[in-house]
């Protein structure tokens, strides 16, 4: 997926208009309608500036509840700070692994266009770029979507640095929407999947994974000498919160399903799960959950109405 080709699907987000285009050197997106420009770097249009993060609806909820938190900046600095694509230790691995294998067995379709919301290490591109399908890997970080892209330069997959606040993308592009482990980091859950719905193609599906009925902790800062949540997670969701999340006119279904039980974690099993194939360790995992109801993660699907 070229530059442009991404061009078609996003907006100005000054004047609203889809008149993106490339110049010939490829380092700026300029609207025709307004000549607002985004800059182009390393092949990824940035999306975010500082005056978007002052007028996004975000930062308003964030002075309404009297905090100065500037997470725009926060995550910019963490991409840089924490490098995504280092190697995870081995019962984290197998943890991510069987959260992506969730996934992926919700993509029902052969090819399509897919959202990756906080791309991370661009796991979505690795393993969905080489069946065929379109991916946008998507992140506040330009370490990340820079990354993604020189690790995996599919011709099928692009990235933008960009807001789920502040979305540049056209209403009703994507086939699926991917969003894991990320909703439990934003301060209005409620706008981030109303949001990601909204660039949803009619029939499309929006994938968002979570911990589930987390215990938030916290720890006193040396800096500015008050409680900050351990990992960035200030939300802590059940079935019930995550269903209520949306329900417009446009919404098919809402399902969910929780999974990946904590025994054999504790117990650092994943030396011997790792050789499971994935149906295996879901019928051994939804077993455990059935006689020790003690799952971690929570997967939510919403599907959008075909009108």
């Amino acid at each position: 997926m070229n530059l442009t080709a991404l061009s078609e699907i996003v907006h100005c987000q000054n004047c609203g208009e889809a008149l993106l285009k490339a110049n010939d050197e490829i380092t700026e997106l300029t609207c025709e309608n307004c000549e607002q420009s985004y800059p182009v770097k390393k092949g990824v249009p940035v999306f975010i500036s500082e005056t978007d993060y002052e007028k996004s609806a975000e930062t308003a909820i964030h002075k309404e509840q009297g905090s100065v938190f500037n997470y725009v900046d926060h995550y910019q600095k963490d991409g840089v700070e924490s490098d995504y694509f280092r190697e995870r230790d081995a019962g984290t691995a197998h943890l991510d692994k069987r959260v992506h294998q969730t996934i992926f067995s919700h993509i029902e379709k052969k090819s399509g266009r897919v959202l990756d919301v906080g791309c991370g290490r661009a796991w979505v591109a690795k393993k969905l770029c080489p069946l065929n399908f379109e991916v946008v890997s998507m992140d506040i970080s330009l370490e990340n979507t820079t990354g993604a892209l020189e690790r995996y330069p599919y011709p099928n997959h692009a990235a933008v640095v960009a807001d789920v606040f502040s979305l540049p993308f056209n209403e009703g592009v994507f086939d699926y929407i991917i969003a894991s482990e990320i909703i439990e980091h934003v301060v209005d859950p409620v706008k981030f999947v109303a949001n990601l719905i909204k660039v949803l193609k009619p029939g499309g599906k929006l994938i968002i994974t979570t911990p589930y009925k987390e215990k938030l902790s916290y720890s006193l800062c040396i800096h500015c000498n008050k409680l900050t949540p351990l990992h960035a997670h200030i939300h802590s969701f059940d079935e019930n919160i995550l269903t209520s999340l949306y329900k417009g006119d446009d919404l098919k279904s809402c399902t969910y399903h929780t999974f990946a039980n904590k025994l054999p974690i504790h117990l650092r099993m994943h030396s011997v799960l790792r050789f499971f194939n994935f149906w295996c360790w879901k019928t051994f995992d939804g077993l455990l959950n059935l006689m020790i109801k003690k799952p971690i993660r929570i997967l939510v699907k919403w599907e959008k109405a075909e009108f």
